[in-house]
């Protein structure tokens, strides 16, 4: 019995497969930073995991519709090294560049304090504080409603 051949050009995308993309990060893969939307009594927190990256890299603005509004943008080359004048040129085959990309909207609620909004980037975590405005109790008196 012979064996079944699936297809007869299959050997050729097979090697160029395994030279050219053996070990090499997946170019199209994406992924976000993850948050976390934190509430206590006083206030809200936004966390966003982004190691490697730094203050300068985020943007966050907050609109007239109380809409949150965070950027993130970071390019990566890689660095030319500097070679003396008797140093032959490399050619590169590959060369992989780093593009990331991330904007995340977050619609927020009317009690917050617009203006005492901060944020800080520590340890990989950019963490934003969103202060609730504090709602004064009102003494509940008893009082008489006359009746017109």
């Amino acid at each position: 019995m012979t064996p079944v051949r699936r297809n007869q050009n299959s050997w050729l995308p097979s090697i160029f497969n395994d030279f050219f993309e053996r070990d090499w990060p997946d170019r199209h893969s994406t992924t976000s930073p993850a948050v976390n939307i934190l509430e206590n009594e006083t206030c809200y927190k936004v966390e966003v995991a982004a190691p490697g990256m730094t203050k300068e890299d985020f943007k966050v603005h907050l609109n007239e519709d109380n809409e949150l509004l965070i950027t993130l943008e970071k390019r990566t080359e890689p660095k030319e090294t500097e070679k003396s004048d008797d140093a032959k040129k490399d050619t590169y085959l590959r060369r992989e560049f780093s593009y990331t990309q991330f904007r995340q909207s977050l619609l927020l609620p009317d009690n917050i304090e617009r203006d005492k909004i901060s944020a800080r980037m520590e340890n990989g975590v950019m963490t934003i504080d969103i202060p609730k405005k504090r709602i004064e109790a009102t003494a509940s008196a008893a009082r008489q409603i006359e009746v017109q």
